[in-house]
This record gives structure tokens, C-alpha cells and sequence, in this order.
């Protein structure tokens, strides 16, 4: 019969065989009934790595982290009903940060919906303009395989973002001894079963006209600043140095650029803009070209918004609005390869900013104190900065420890790969992306996440303990959301009750409950050996640094004025 457990198997395989030839090298499945045909065509295709966990939300996380790290589209299997919902805030932060996620939902046919049946929601579209859709009808002979195979193509073309897949089934799921034979019916698509290749060959079509020779000399001639935003590490950005050496033009650098920690940047921007010389200085500025994604530093952000460029160019590799403050712009999009390699002629002004390069090796000198003294959250993000090995992930949290990372990050020849979730920046599912990041990595990979955060999503160490590969769990534990310390509630009472919401709370026995290796250090040659231990261990480690509630927010204020007045 045409809606036999057999033809729900072969529409699966076809969707798998299809996803695989378009690049998808890894599946991340839950476990659920609706997607069975699903499960049962993963588990047989060879050519795909497979990963398992018990929970969606945690799962597609884990998804995006692979999907970064892999640089290939990751699929993501689950069952109907709030499963799928469950992928929500990841696929919010793929959407926001261009990540090809591909949710394949099992969902229940049309006569089942809106009708009472159990575990039936309505879940096209469920992801509103967060991902494109392609809801696939129940499988039925009358629908010509080709077609299947055509509207896959359609929504994988040119993607850049999450695609959610809704595979209606009907039962029986299960098929039994007996096989049906399709041969007639897959004879329409013999040449594609014998290649490799997908069905339709679709362009890309993701690039942009470049700027012409006049443009560029005419842009170059400036006074120009170079500001680096997110940049992942498959884009090379190491090469933005040359071009910032051949324009002689400074070279502003977020944390999330990959360049934070290289020679040649100005390293400390977000902390050199207390200084009123610093603003002066970068206010002879007449042209901004502005390069990758987002920027951390709300100070840089704000210079960017209020400064009468005469001309502003922001190159992006995908296409995208990010720019919150919706300046009179030129934007253009393409592989970063090729920006150098534009017409750019010589700067009159080469060198304008050195001074810049003075004020930052002050402002580096008195951060070179937080390598001394206690154990603290700035000394901590300040040592990791400085002695993790190159050759390692770094996976930074939301909230406080990224914005202690783009303080207080060392200078050095090379520096680990940096990854973050800084689309919708939320703090749930970051221990998840990291093991994602540590799945598709050969070297060990380093969490450095709040307490609140590693709260969120302590599902998650399941997936951490499956890892046979170091991954170490760095968690600042100041009891509470120490972030709102620096912001202006209006009183103490306020702060406590309703924003920092302090725990109490140690993950000792989390640690234990899922087995790993637990260290709580309280010296910074402590934390060195903790470190240490941990990253020779093949598997995932938690490390606990535990400081009082105030002191980091205390510190901060302090640093700020010390380099105000340096």
C-alpha cells in the first residue's frame, strides 16, 4: 500500500541520500517514534556520523557548534510535537548568525491535526522567519521521487541560515519482515542512483559587485580606520593585517575577529575609549571600513554611531543588516580572500594612528598586573588569555565572560580559535554548542561559562560526557548574574530580588552525578594546574572559580578609572 512503513523508509532514505550529496556530514538524532523512518535511514547511511541526546534543546545546540566548528551543514533529527519546539533558541542563533542548520521533524498527517490526536501540533512554520521551510506531504507513490528530490535541491540552494524539513508520516512506522519493491517507481531517477551527484546543480549566488579601482584609490586616500567585527576562522582574517599594514591605516579589533590577541592590532580598544585622548585622536578619522559581523564593545558601537564618516564601507561574507545604528553606508558581500586583493592605492596619511599603538601598550602594561596576586574572575579570564595553548578551541559565554575576554585579553604571536554565540548572545545552550565545537575538533576545546549559564543548560554534561576528546568546563561561579552590578538599577534591593537572583549554589556535585573530574582551584597557580590536568584528559572536565558577588563588578569600575587616568 502506498503508505506502508516501507515507503515512509524510502522517502527518508532519499531525503538523507539527497542532504548528503549537498554536503550534511553529520545528523544529530533524538530519540521519538513519529521520526522513526527518519532514525531508521540514518542508522543505514554510512556515509553520515551520527550523534545522539536525550534533549532537543541541548541537542540542536550541540547541532550549531558542530555546524560552526565543521563549516558543513548540520541536520538534526527529532519527533513531533514540543521536540520540535524545543529547537527554538538555537535556531534563533543560527538565523542570526548564518549557520546552516537542517531540522527533519516527524510530524503526524494532516487528518491528525487539530483534531485531538496525541502529540500533534501544527508545525509548519513553527519557526516563523527564523528558518526557511520545505514541508514535505505524507509519502505516496503518486508523488514521482524526482519531485522529492527537486524540492530538496530548492531549499538547500544558497543557504545560509536553518531550513526546517516537516516530514509528515502516516503508520505503520515500523516496517516488518516483508519488503516492498519500488523498482518501477525509482526507474524515473536510475542515473541519479548510480552517481554522486544531486539531483539539480544549483550557482552560488551570494556575492556582490566589488568596488572599482577609482572607488578603492579614492577610499584609501584618507584619513581610515579598520574595524574588524566577527569573523570565523575558515575566513582567514589574519590577512586584514596585511591590508592594515599596506593602508597604514590602525586596525581596531573585536574579540570575536580572531585577531583580538595578534601583533599589529590595536589590542584594548573598548578600554582605551575611557580616555578622552583616545577619542580625540580617533575623531581625525574620515573613513571607516568595517569588516565581518557583530561588535562586542558598546563604546566602540557608539564612536561607530556618532561619527561624521565622510565615507563608510562594511564587508561582510554573507549578506546581512548589521548595522544597529543605520549610518549612510556601502556594503558589499564576498569571500574575504578578495578584499585584499582590491585595487587599494597608497594613503596619504599612512601612519596617522600610531599614537593609538603608544596608548595601547600603557593601557597593556597596567593590565599585565591581573597576572599577579588572588585568584579572581579578571585574573582568571586575564591567565586564559595568556597561557591556554594555541591549538585549542575557546569557546567564550555570554553575560560577563566574554566582555572580561575583549578587557583583558593578552597579546601573543598565536592565539587559540575563539568561538561565541553572539547572535541572539543568550545564555542557554552554551555548554551544549561547545561540545558541538569540541566534536568537530582534533585538538582540546575550552568553555569558560557564568554560573547562570552552566545552570541553563546542565542537561548538557550528558553530552559532555560522551566525549572522548578534552573539552574543559571553566565555570565562574560569583552566586548570581554578577553582569547587572554594572548596571543602573535603581536600588540594591531591586538588584538582588529580581536580577542577580542568587543561587547559593556549587557544582561539585553536578560534577559528580555525571562523572567527571572535578577541580575548585583558589590560586592562580592553582588554576594552572588545574588546567593542565584537565586538558591532558581524554573527556570533559569541570573546573569551579569561585569569587565573592560584588568583586568582579567592583574591579571593573576600578580598571576603567586606572586607565582614565594612566
Amino acid at each position: 500500500m502506498s503508505h506502508s512503513a516501507d515507503l515512509n523508509l524510502l522517502w527518508a532514505r532519499l531525503l538523507l541520500e539527497e542532504l548528503h550529496r549537498l554536503g550534511v556530514r553529520h545528523l544529530c538524532l533524538a530519540p521519538g517514534s513519529r521520526s522513526t523512518p527518519l532514525t531508521l535511514a540514518a542508522a543505514g547511511h554510512d556515509g553520515m556520523q551520527r550523534h545522539t541526546h536525550l534533549d532537543e534543546r541541548g541537542l540542536a545546540f550541540a547541532a550549531l557548534g558542530l555546524a560552526k566548528a565543521s563549516q558543513t551543514p548540520v541536520a538534526i533529527i527529532t519527533t513531533s510535537g514540543t521536540a520540535v519546539a524545543n529547537l527554538y533558541p538555537a535556531i534563533i542563533e543560527a538565523a542570526q548568525t548564518k549557520v546552516p542548520l537542517i531540522v527533519l521533524s516527524g510530524d503526524r498527517p494532516p487528518e491528525l491535526i487539530d483534531c485531538g490526536a496525541n502529540q500533534a501540533i501544527r508545525q509548519p512554520a513553527i519557526f516563523a522567519d527564523y528558518a526557511r521551510r520545505l514541508d514535505l506531504p505524507a509519502a505516496d507513490l503518486n508523488l514521482p521521487p524526482q519531485a522529492l528530490l527537486a524540492q530538496i535541491d530548492q531549499a538547500m540552494a544558497d543557504l545560509s541560515g536553518p531550513l526546517h524539513i516537516n516530514c509528515m508520516y502516516r503508520e505503520p512506522l515500523y516496517p516488518d519482515a516483508t519488503r516492498s519493491d519500488f523498482s518501477d517507481y525509482l526507474s524515473p531517477i536510475a542515473q541519479w542512483r548510480s552517481d554522486h551527484r544531486p539531483w539539480t546543480d544549483n550557482p552560488n549566488l551570494s556575492q556582490s559587485a566589488l568596488p572599482d579601482r577609482d572607488a578603492c584609490q579614492q577610499f584609501a586616500a584618507a584619513k581610515g580606520v579598520i574595524v574588524v567585527g566577527s569573523l570565523g576562522p575558515e575566513q582567514d582574517p589574519r590577512q586584514l593585517l596585511a591590508l592594515s599594514r599596506q593602508l597604514g591605516w590602525p586596525l581596531l579589533a573585536d574579540s570575536q575577529s580572531q585577531l583580538r590577541q595578534l601583533p599589529g592590532v590595536v589590542h584594548h580598544i573598548d578600554q582605551m575609549l575611557h580616555r578622552q585622548d583616545v577619542q580625540d585622536l580617533l575623531s581625525q578619522a574620515e573613513h571607516l571600513l568595517l569588516v565581518g559581523g557583530r561588535l562586542l564593545s558598546k563604546r566602540l558601537l557608539s564612536f561607530i554611531g556618532e561619527h561624521p564618516w565622510r565615507a563608510f564601507w562594511h564587508y561582510l561574507p554573507q549578506r546581512q543588516n548589521l548595522d544597529p545604528n543605520h549610518r549612510h553606508k556601502r556594503q558589499f558581500v564576498g569571500s574575504l580572500n578578495l578584499l585584499p586583493t582590491l585595487p587599494w592605492g597608497p594613503s596619504a596619511h599612512a601612519g596617522w594612528g600610531e599614537d593609538l599603538q603608544a596608548i595601547n601598550q600603557r593601557v597593556e602594561a597596567l593590565l599585565q598586573q591581573q597576572e599577579r596576586g588572588p585568584l579572581t574572575e579578571l585574573s582568571c579570564a586575564r591567565w586564559l588569555s595568556a597561557e591556554l595553548p594555541h591549538q585549542a578551541q575557546l569557546f567564550i559565554g555570554n553575560s560577563l565572560p566574554i566582555r572580561l575576554y575583549d578587557m583583558l585579553a593578552k597579546p601573543r604571536q598565536q592565539a587559540p580559535t575563539l568561538w561565541t554565540n553572539r547572535g541572539a548572545s543568550g545564555i542557554d545552550g552554551l555548554l551544549a554548542t561547545a561540545c558541538g565545537v569540541a566534536l568537530a575538533s582534533n585538538g582540546p576545546t575550552v568553555l569558560t561559562i557564568g554560573d547562570i549559564s552552566l545552570l541553563h543548560d546542565l542537561n548538557s554534561l550528558v553530552l559532555a560526557r560522551q566525549l572522548d576528546r578534552p573539552l574543559v568546563i571553566l565555570a565562574m561561579n560569583n552566586d548570581g548574574g554578577s553582569i547587572f552590578n554594572l548596571l543602573p538599577v535603581p536600588n540594591e534591593q531591586l538588584r538582588q530580588d529580581y536580577y542577580r537572583l542568587g543561587h547559593g549554589l556549587t557544582f561539585a556535585g553536578a560534577a559528580e552525578q555525571f562523572g567527571l573530574p572535578y577541580h575548585r582551584p583558589n590560586s592562580l597557580e592553582a588554576l594552572t594546574d588545574s588546567v593542565s590536568q584537565a586538558l591532558q584528559h581524554a573527556g570533559a572536565s569541570l573546573i569551579e572559580v569561585i569569587v565573592p558577588a560584588g568583586e568582579s563588578a567592583e574591579q571593573i569600575v576600578a580598571l576603567a578609572q586606572q586607565i582614565r587616568d594612566a
